[in-house]
């Protein structure tokens, strides 16, 4: 009789740590719509807290807007294709992945010059990173499956790691080892930042197709976006541990840390996904956003816990078109945030 009733506590007790948890999480909503105009798509946006900038990637320029005020105070030209952003706060330098004439321009931080352009071998370089550890900035090319090491201090390709399918978003764990997301193989590999080989691999399914990732560091966790699911895998076993239900056209996740909450930026239904960590390590989705239609893409700054999202207005759609026109000078950055 004693087991019995000492084990009726632990489970009320259970129950309530659970609610207070998901409880305790904050409420998000948009607080701003903010219009950049401008032309061209859009890809990656990267935030630097530091300096309150936004740095906003638009087809074939990087728009750059003050965080604080809201307003564009810069402009990086001749960036044709441009997928990403790379900050080197060490160096002072700035990094955009150009996909269509297979280059890195270097930018400088402060004036937003360019400085000089790399040309590299491999094929449409799509998300880039810089590693702290190796001092090397990485693109993952999306075209010929293979990533590109560069050294930061001289520019110099320094080598290329062969990937087993097409890479998507990378992580670090600022050990000297790197995560991304094989989209066309539906895993995830670990790279070894200093040798620039593949260490080991690992399948996300049932999710699909993954873009976006965001890594817990303190957690030893990653978070892979996929359409219609969310995959966290362990990243010291190498396996995936739960799915979590989000929206649809997803391209970017993040990891809020120190609220325990990672997002998801689903184009394809206008809507932000809020994941939330249980108190028993599991995770759920805790509230679905209406964003705007098109906003897959984002960028979480962790001192403000905003998430910068963006879009714009679109043509009626046409027949046979992949997606509807966009309106002449109407993007815009969405600002979200806790209530």
């Amino acid at each position: 009789m004693v087991p019995r009733f000492s084990a009726l506590p632990l489970i009320i007790v259970s129950g309530v740590l659970v609610t207070c948890a998901l409880a305790a999480a904050p409420k998000y909503s948009v607080l701003k719509k903010l219009p950049i105009g401008g032309e061209g798509g859009w890809d990656y946006l990267t935030v630097d807290s530091g300096s309150h900038r936004l740095f906003i990637s638009r087809g074939t320029h990087v728009q750059v807007m003050d965080t604080n005020s809201g307003k564009l105070v810069g402009d990086i030209a001749d960036t044709s294709g441009v997928h990403g952003i790379a900050l080197n706060h060490k160096l002072g330098r700035g990094y955009t992945s150009n996909g269509r004439d297979n280059s890195i321009t270097v930018f400088d931080l402060k004036s937003l010059k360019p400085i000089s352009k790399i040309k590299i071998e491999g094929q449409n370089p799509d998300a880039i990173m810089f590693d702290s550890v190796t001092n090397r900035i990485f693109t993952f090319n999306g075209r010929s499956n293979d990533a590109t090491a560069i050294d930061a201090t001289t520019n110099k390709v320094v080598g290329t790691i062969k990937l087993h399918g097409k890479p998507e978003f990378p992580q670090t764990n600022g050990k000297g080892t790197i995560y991304v997301n094989i989209e066309d193989k539906s895993e995830v590999q670990q790279i070894n930042a200093k040798t620039l080989t593949v260490e080991k691999s690992w399948s996300i399914a049932p999710a699909e197709g993954p873009s976006g990732m965001a890594i817990d560091l303190k957690h030893h966790q990653i978070f892979s976006v996929t359409d219609g699911k969310m995959a966290i895998s362990d990243i010291v076993s190498g396996k995936l541990i739960q799915t979590a239900t989000i929206g649809d056209g997803p391209d970017a996740a993040a990891y809020d840390p120190s609220l325990n909450l990672a997002f998801s930026s689903n184009g394809g239904d206008g809507t932000m996904s809020v994941v939330a960590r249980k108190a028993d390590g599991k995770f759920e989705t805790i509230q679905t956003l209406p964003t705007h239609k098109g906003a897959r893409t984002m960028v979480l700054d962790e001192k403000s816990h905003r998430v910068y999202l963006i879009s714009a207005e679109f043509e009626a759609p046409v027949a046979g078109s992949r997606r509807p026109a966009m309106k002449p000078n109407s993007a815009f950055i969405l600002v979200v945030g806790p209530k």
